[in-house]
């Protein structure tokens, strides 16, 4: 379920990337530029970066080290895999710490046009972390507990 809601998140995302680029070429080249197109599609560009980038990895897409572990045998397979898992939880959750403060130091600074907060954007290096460790976690799980 929460795939389909991050794909159908995304989805929307980039429509209203393309539906706001679309409008503000037209608008710039009738004379009417709308100054604050480039920071909307900024923040949502970011927030479709995080989402795309956990929908990757809950579908095993990133990238890997495959030379490697197709040419091991299964067990030493499976332990590769959780030791990975478990070095790329601890990366993750170092990030969210540091995520989490600048989002805080950026929450004061107003953004051009529209001035909107800075932690909007920032927020979604935080939200994008925290949806990636939910999946490296399940990930870990269940490759510790299938049969091989």
């Amino acid at each position: 379920m929460f795939q389909r809601i991050e794909f159908a998140g995304a989805c929307l995302l980039l429509a209203g990337i393309v539906i706001l680029v679309g409008i503000a070429a037209i608008t710039r080249a009738a004379g009417q530029p709308i100054i604050w197109s480039v920071e909307i599609a900024q923040l949502l560009f970011v927030w479709l970066c995080m989402l795309a980038a956990d929908l990757a990895l809950q579908q095993k897409r990133h990238f890997g080290l495959m030379l490697l572990l197709d040419n091991v045998p299964a067990t030493a397979r499976k332990w590769i895999e959780i030791a990975n898992m478990a070095v790329l939880i601890i990366l993750l959750a170092f990030l969210l710490f540091y995520a989490w403060r600048n989002m805080l130091l950026m929450h004061p600074r107003l953004i051009g046009a529209t001035q909107m907060n800075g932690s909007l954007i920032h927020a979604s290096m935080v939200v994008g972390i925290i949806l990636l460790l939910r999946t490296i976690i399940s990930q870990a799980w269940h490759r510790l507990h299938d049969g091989e």
